[in-house]
């Protein structure tokens, strides 16, 4: 694993914004714009390393499914802070069934450089972002700047290879629908969504486009409706369940859960088993079944333990994205625990590349690898600011 500085293309801008990265720079605090595509260097990574690491995530990947029986087998839905019956119930339920649930992708990041094990900082299973520049724009780069090079990147065929395997898990006479929240002002979610949708036309499938404000919901049928007034049988949401459950038709959508085998109005992809996997209790759950794994960091959810004196550690809610409320704590520090649930894991920082803060976010389509996305920060939390970065397999 290498970093390596070029010139950027003569208009990069426009052409990763035609390729659908229609957010490639970033706004910051002082109101400067940034490039979020950043092309003014790229990482590269030998075969033997890429084929190692995709073994290590589709690894990781089989520990968070086993985690995950365990939660449900156990009854551990507290320690997600999954404290309502029916939310429980209906994860048990969707866990249970989930052969008969279509479920498509998830992104791992890792902690990774190119020296000794990588380690798993957290999984993305839910609503996981990033897909648009990691399937797309750097396959492009990399032809344009390196012909006949390679990429860990074979997202887009698997997607599609995804849709028209599970194509048979959805209700039938009725369009996938795909929904995305109209507050994302980037345009990331919207992107993310559209990609998607693409990749699921591609595989045959009629699909329809709505923002989760737009779904509506008939009281006299008891279902979710677009705004054509039809049935919504089955959709994809870019809404986390964790949302999904708590706002005010939280109720109507347990009503009308298609929790497998049709029995519902409404089928939801991903599916409410990913609530297992999207939580960062998940990581104190795999230390304590898979104790000193070479993949996993030390973590705890009732505190910091003995994390605090020795190497010390970072605290994360057990909910939340692009770093949000996620606290960076050196060794000897006197810290209260916090009063909100978190998951207290060790501090293990970033790899540093010429100043530069990178982690991995390696991707699952389908329980196999298929892709990895780069980005940059400047400091030890991965945050809205990132940067994203390509690469090359050389």
């Amino acid at each position: 694993m290498r970093r390596h500085t070029i010139t950027p293309r003569p208009g990069w801008q426009q052409t990763v914004e035609s390729q659908g990265l229609i957010y490639p720079l970033t706004r910051h605090p002082d109101d400067s714009l940034c490039p979020y595509w950043d092309e003014s260097a790229y990482y590269s990574f030998t075969l033997p390393e890429v084929e190692a690491l995709e073994e290590v995530v589709e690894g990781l990947h089989r520990m968070c499914l086993a985690a995950a029986d365990h939660i449900v087998t156990a009854n551990r839905f507290a320690d997600l802070g999954i404290t309502d019956p029916r939310v429980a119930e209906a994860v048990a339920e969707a866990w249970h069934r989930r052969a008969e649930l279509p479920s498509v992708y998830g992104r791992f990041d890792l902690r990774h450089d190119g020296d000794g094990p990588a380690k798993l900082l957290e999984y993305n299973a839910d609503t996981p972002t990033s897909l648009v520049e990691a399937a797309s724009p750097q396959w492009f780069w990399m032809e344009e700047r390196f012909p006949g090079a390679d990429q860990w990147n074979s997202l887009h065929e698997r997607l599609v290879a995804a849709w028209k395997h599970q194509a048979a898990l959805l209700p039938p006479g009725s369009p996938l629908h795909f929904a995305h929240s109209s507050a994302d002002e980037l345009g990331e979610d919207l992107m993310t969504v559209a990609y998607l949708k693409e990749t699921a036309e591609q595989a045959g499938l009629t699909t329809d486009w709505i923002s989760m404000e737009e779904i509506g919901w008939d009281p006299l049928s008891g279902r979710f409706v677009d705004n054509q007034l039809r049935f919504i049988r089955s959709c994809f949401k870019l809404y986390p369940w964790e949302w999904l459950t708590t706002d005010r038709f939280a109720g109507h959508v347990l009503d009308s859960l298609d929790n497998g085998g049709g029995t519902g109005s409404t089928l939801w992809i991903e599916p409410a088993w990913k609530m297992l996997l999207s939580n960062k209790a998940l990581l104190a759950i795999l230390w304590e079944l898979y104790p000193d794994h070479p993949n996993l960091l030390p973590a705890y959810l009732d505190g910091p333990r003995d994390l605090a004196t020795t190497t010390g550690y970072v605290a994360k809610p057990l909910l939340g994205r692009e770093g949000a409320g996620v606290t960076v704590h050196e060794p000897g520090t006197a810290s209260p625990l916090r009063e909100e649930a978190c998951c207290y894991q060790e501090l293990a920082p970033l790899p540093d590349f010429d100043g530069n803060r990178v982690v991995l976010g390696a991707w699952v389509v389908e329980d196999e690898s298929a892709g990895l996305g780069i980005r940059e920060s400047s400091g030890l939390i991965t945050d809205e600011y990132a940067r994203f970065l390509p690469h090359v397999i050389l």
